[in-house]
């Protein structure tokens, strides 16, 4: 389920108590891909991985666009599968080295060059670069919500909400890992303040625990969702000092 929109507390993990000292920082997916100018294995195996994740924003911005829903699949296989062909990524040096800033821009770019290109060819060569079965559904879904919104807010916001899903996707797979889903589905009704969620005395009672052992779960539930969350975003920054920023960001953009 994707995470109520209307709560940025909930959404973020974050609230007053929020630890905001610097993230463990290693050489990411984004870090990796520029120090490589993708040139190694290792950086265009990371880009690629970067390109499924993120496939969802770009292709609303460019249903935003006024593309139908074939058209813009096209475009977005054609624009990702030529961010995997190019070797120079010096671009992003001016987009302060965050994929989100970079991708936006370069797709404005594709966009206006297939504009005047008008090819007749079919875009991306026939590739499926991302699997599309899972996507087209949700799409139809979002793009008919968002009339209200621009493109660039479409985009921003399909971006924050992408980071979001893909942390409590990893957080899943954790308690998944353990025998713990049916726990894990619990921690986060109570994350997200959902409709149905359970008292703590619900939770016990369910998995023979007290009250105050529950609260001290939620509580390591919670802290996990942040540290996730950091490492998320520093998968799409250049440097460790760009992580806070760019999560100042996302929940700005949550919450507009």
């Amino acid at each position: 389920m994707t995470p109520a929109e209307d709560d940025v507390t909930s959404l973020t993990g974050i609230g007053g108590d929020a630890h905001h000292g610097p993230a463990a920082f290693t050489t990411t997916h984004w870090s990796m891909v520029l120090e490589a100018q993708g040139e190694s294995p290792a950086a265009q195996e990371a880009l690629e991985k970067l390109c499924r994740t993120y496939w969802r924003p770009i292709y609303s911005f460019v249903r935003r666009q006024g593309a139908g829903a074939e058209d813009a699949e096209d475009l977005t296989q054609g624009f990702f599968a030529l961010v995997l062909e190019r070797k120079d990524l010096s671009t992003v040096r001016k987009e302060k080295g965050r994929l989100r800033s970079y991708l936006l821009t370069s797709v404005k770019n594709f966009l206006a060059d297939e504009a005047r290109r008008a090819l007749a060819v079919k875009r991306g060569k026939g590739q499926r670069l991302i699997p599309l079965d899972d996507i087209r559904e949700r799409e139809l879904i979002d793009v008919e919500r968002s009339d209200r919104l621009t493109a660039d807010q479409i985009y921003e916001r399909r971006w924050a909400f992408t980071v979001l899903e893909q942390v409590m996707a990893r957080l899943r797979d954790e308690y998944r890992s353990a025998g713990n889903l049916g726990f894990f589905e619990q921690m986060k009704k109570m994350l997200m303040d959902e409709p149905d969620r359970p008292s703590q005395a619900q939770i016990a009672s369910e998995f023979d625990m007290t009250e105050n052992a529950v609260k001290q779960a939620f509580y390591r539930f919670r802290q996990r969702y942040q540290t996730l969350l950091r490492e998320e975003i520093a998968h799409t920054v250049a440097t460790p000092s760009d992580i806070e920023d760019e999560l100042r960001y996302l929940i700005t953009v949550v919450r507009a």
